[in-house]
């Protein structure tokens, strides 16, 4: 009889991490104090030695923007020469995307080290939590992921970090962290049940991150929300800076990407500064409106950290903005017919995408792929996307339990006045869908609604004859 083949060791750190309490791939997510114990995640990094104090963090949260606006940040910091670590999730295709050290996820071999070193610290945190009276439990698959890139930031021997919140901010797991500078991107409806019914709610969870005279970089221009944030603020003694007030910006988007590559600019400008020559012509690489008040957000963070006494040059920050790749960003995976994967899982980001799409393609027809996650406004997107589209494929994706069924995508849809659609059982079969369907060389196919479908049709279209 033939021995089981033995695991490697990345695929055994990654079992042991999926077995751990996940509740990215809950059906409910949970959000509490019981759930969420930021006593846990210190008490964690304090057995590591506190590998979070060994680098200044910028600390980014928002409802959408808050990857992007952290990765342009971390790109802009390693092109003025800074050793940067970014912390990000969820990862497309490989668990390690979620920490990287200068633009590059961490090898498999060091991760797996990580886990190792980690077992005996989580054995020991399990045995004493399971004594609690009433029993607890020890570190989630999230708090773990986070030590990992904390020491994984560590080793490398980072000059700053990135740290993008995972959810909310006042529970978020990387809270215990003590940031340089806080920021917030954006403030709009999404995680509802969790963090509150009302753009205020929203924004007292993620002004959690707001700790007392660290200064705070706002790119919220709602004013419920920011005036939760300039509360907060004021309280803690924090210096805010916010878009619209501080600084603003103007784009010019790239047009024609379905035909080549091609980068928007940005003018950036400090209000709060007449004196000052406005930045113009900023080249971003990630297309978008949105994006574009993400590049501002990112510019304003790092004027802060200037004015806290870092050296970095506008050249660099300049070719780091317009060097970056982002993927599953409006991002074009191919051309002749173009193929677009986006991350949008929200009505704001839904709304985002089709402005970019409007703004920068010119396609002769539009085709959509479709599928997200339970807990959002389902109805919202798949309302905002129908009358933008010439025909639309709903499906679900199947690596993860949380995806929508087809059936409840396709009852939203029946309740409209549109007809444009029709279902797949699964993302390969709504591929053979759009393939059987013919489009030409001139369209624009579209895959959308969750990180979950981006990388799993990702792998579909790679694999493609």
């Amino acid at each position: 009889m033939n021995s089981p083949a033995r695991l490697s060791p990345r695929q055994a750190a990654l079992d042991y991490l999926l077995s751990r309490i996940d509740y990215e791939r809950s059906l409910s997510m949970p959000y509490g104090e019981s759930q969420f114990q930021l006593a846990r995640m210190r008490d964690l990094l304090e057995r590591l030695d506190r590998p979070d104090r060994r680098f200044p963090i910028i600390h980014v949260a928002g409802t959408k923007g808050k990857g992007s606006t952290s990765a342009m940040i971390s790109a802009a910091l390693t092109a003025c020469g800074l050793t940067t670590g970014l912390y990000t999730s969820p990862h497309l295709e490989k668990l390690e995307e979620r920490f990287c050290v200068d633009g590059l996820p961490c090898p498999g071999d060091e991760f797996a080290a990580f886990v190792e070193q980690l077992k005996p610290i989580v054995a020991a945190m399990d045995a004493e939590a399971a004594r609690r009276s009433p029993a607890s439990f020890g570190p989630t698959y999230f708090e773990l992921t986070t030590a990992i890139a904390l020491m994984h930031f560590a080793a490398r021997q980072c000059d700053a970090a990135v740290l993008e919140v995972g959810l909310g901010g006042r529970l978020d797991s990387t809270n215990v962290c003590q940031a340089t500078v806080s920021v917030i991107t954006s403030i709009s409806y999404d995680h509802t049940k969790q963090l509150g019914n009302t753009l205020a709610e929203i924004a007292w969870e993620k002004a959690g991150i707001i700790k007392p005279g660290v200064p705070i970089v706002s790119g919220v221009i709602g004013h419920e929300p920011r005036l939760v944030i300039e509360r907060v603020a004021k309280e803690h003694g924090s210096r805010i800076v916010q878009r619209g007030r501080d600084f603003d910006f103007s784009y010019r988007p790239p047009v024609h990407l379905e035909q080549q590559p091609a980068c928007g600019e940005l003018d950036f400008r400090r209000i709060d500064e007449p004196a000052r020559v406005p930045s113009l012509g900023v080249r971003l690489s990630l297309p978008g409106q949105h994006q574009a008040a993400n590049a501002a957000t990112a510019l304003a963070t790092l004027d802060e950290l200037r004015r806290l006494g870092w050296n970095l040059s506008e050249a660099d920050i300049r070719h780091g903005l317009a060097e970056l790749h982002w993927p599953a960003r409006v991002e074009v995976i191919a051309r002749r017919p173009c193929v677009v994967l986006d991350a949008a899982h929200n009505t704001a980001s839904i709304e985002a995408l089709i402005t970019a799409l409007d703004e920068s393609f010119a396609p002769r027809k539009r085709w959509l792929v479709f599928a997200t996650t339970q807990e959002k406004d389902v109805g919202g997107m798949v309302r905002l996307l129908l009358p933008k589209f010439d025909r639309v494929i709903f499906t679900r994706y199947t690596q993860n339990p949380r995806g929508v069924p087809v059936e409840e995508l396709t009852a939203i849809a029946e309740s409209t006045s549109h007809r444009n659609w029709q279902a797949a059982a699964d993302p390969q079969a709504a591929w053979d869908a759009i393939h059987a369907l013919g489009p030409s060389p001139e369209d624009l196919i579209c895959i959308s609604g969750s990180f979950f479908i981006a990388a799993q049709m990702r792998k579909i279209f790679e694999a493609r004859p």
